[in-house]
């Protein structure tokens, strides 16, 4: 997991890019990665520290997500601040959770 949240962290902070026009494109493609990378992030999270409090786990991904908008506008590097990426920042790490307790229903 601390791989896999450093790793995050780099692509969510590095340079932006000019993107490129993919066959697989659609607008609002971001927020489905966005959604996807959190809910990866939401499960190993709670697979790692199965005992936490939903509390204490959605806090610390709320925190994560604001502050990597946050930094994303400050650093400047041609990132900007979405709050819609916050919102499919928590729906994702809440899909995480929700999965990670559905196999752990299934599976254990």
């Amino acid at each position: 997991m601390p791989i896999y949240w450093a790793f995050l962290t780099y692509m969510l902070l590095k340079p932006g890019e000019e993107n490129h026009e993919y066959w697989f494109m659609f607008n609002g493609i971001d927020k489905i990665v966005h959604i996807s990378i959190f809910a990866a992030l939401g499960f190993s999270f709670i697979a790692a520290f199965p005992r936490i409090k939903f509390s204490y786990f959605f806090q610390i991904i709320l925190i994560y997500a604001f502050l990597t908008e946050i930094l994303q506008e400050e650093m400047g590097l041609g990132r900007s601040m979405e709050s819609l990426d916050i919102v499919a920042d928590i729906i994702g790490c809440l899909l995480g959770y929700y999965i990670y307790k559905v196999f752990k229903k299934l599976y254990l």
